[in-house]
């Protein structure tokens, strides 16, 4: 009887952690602004802007401080991803403030940018750069900060 009840539990235990697991996910997945897509690449599928450059995070900032650390200089080369008119945030989409007081679009907490490299809809050459550049991937398992393509 004893060990019947273990089961019971194991399998009640194993159900709600499959029950979790598909809303845990549905939080960091949850469809992005019409701004962003997603598109297929070596490196599977990575979140690009409607016109078809891809988006990345930067190391630097500090993930849902909603505040970019990419300004001057750095987000002339890494242009900063400009939330859509009317935008609310929602699941792991968020938005962070920019100096001049624009509001850039987030991601799992990490403001989103193109990079100026990036010559066509496809291209990932930002992937790495200096060790602190990545692209933003749906879900929870991210591609390396330092990993190139």
């Amino acid at each position: 009887m004893a060990a019947r009840s273990i089961l019971f539990a194991i399998a009640g235990g194993i159900g709600l952690a499959l029950s979790l697991d598909p809303a845990a996910r549905a939080a960091t997945t949850a469809k992005p602004p019409h701004a962003i897509r997603l598109e297929n690449t070596k490196l599977g599928e990575v979140y690009e802007t409607a016109a078809g450059m891809t988006v990345y995070e930067f190391k630097i900032d500090v993930p849902h401080s909603h505040k970019s650390a990419c300004n001057g200089e750095c987000a002339t080369l890494w242009p900063p991803v400009a939330a859509p008119a009317g935008f609310k945030p929602r699941g792991a989409w968020g938005m962070a403030s920019r100096t001049g007081g624009e509001t850039q679009l987030t991601y799992q907490g990490y403001p989103l940018y193109t990079w100026i490299k990036d010559k066509k809809p496809g291209d990932i050459t930002g992937q790495g750069v200096r060790g602190i550049w990545r692209v933003a991937k749906p879900g929870q398992a991210q591609v390396s900060w330092a990993a190139n393509p």
